[in-house]
């Protein structure tokens, strides 16, 4: 039976959880200093290194174990994707990686996402959003800017519009891209957004297809298109 005149013993304070460790890998030094200067505003990141090249990228990320590597994808000896093939292959894998990269080039994303790479966000990210993107991404999340997330589903509807080419052979694969969207009945102000070009640009392409397509107007293209598996 507890003694009342003895005071409880003391509760145990709530440890916080442990700071997420960041490695950063990237050239420019004034930008890795801005990087580290937006992550370390409290206790819940800490950069534990950073390197310039992606040889000491990889070096580093298998001797400080970082949760998660923030990788630039134009380094000065090798590509970042190329980086993280080698950071994320074999039996010692080195942390999760975030690409923050200038390049949203289609090619660029999905090598570094074949790579292993678990998020893709562009340079200039606000700090929000790069702190989600950092917490998603030790948490084993996967996590992409809008920019990249649009960019990467056209690409993957034109992978899907690939087969249809031999049924329009006139059409170039821009060409059979934007048909396909027209069949599921994107106006061209819609098209535009998605594919990150201008409204007149579009008009210019839904012009050239309709003509080459010897049709009259978007709605029998949009027929043509899905009878031949577009769209759907």
């Amino acid at each position: 039976m507890p003694d009342p005149a003895r005071p409880p013993p003391p509760q145990e304070p709530d440890m916080p959880p442990p700071a997420i460790r960041v490695l950063l890998v990237d050239d420019h030094p004034m930008f890795r200093a801005g990087v580290r200067t937006s992550l370390e505003t409290g206790t819940e990141i800490t950069v534990v290194g950073e390197a310039g090249t992606a040889a000491e990228g990889v070096r580093l990320a298998r001797e400080l174990r970082p949760d998660v590597v923030l990788m630039d994808l134009r380094l000065p000896d090798r590509s970042g994707a190329e980086a993280t093939r080698d950071l994320l292959g074999g039996d010692d894998p080195g942390g999760n990686v975030l690409v923050v990269s200038m390049s949203e080039e289609d090619d660029s994303v999905v090598a570094a996402l074949r790579a292993g790479a678990r998020g893709y966000v562009v340079k200039g990210t606000g700090r929000e959003e790069l702190l989600r993107a950092v917490r998603t991404v030790a948490e084993g999340g996967a996590v992409f800017s809008p920019a990249v997330a649009a960019r990467l589903a056209a690409y993957f509807t034109a992978l899907r519009a690939a087969p249809a080419q031999a049924a329009f052979p006139a059409l170039t694969p821009r060409e059979v891209e934007i048909l396909g969207l027209v069949a599921q009945g994107l106006q061209n102000r819609e098209i535009a957004r998605r594919l990150f070009l201008s409204d007149k640009t579009v008009r210019n392409y839904v012009s050239q297809l309709l003509a080459k397509l010897q049709v009259e107007d978007r709605t029998q293209a949009a027929v043509r298109a899905r009878d031949a598996g577009l769209g759907t």
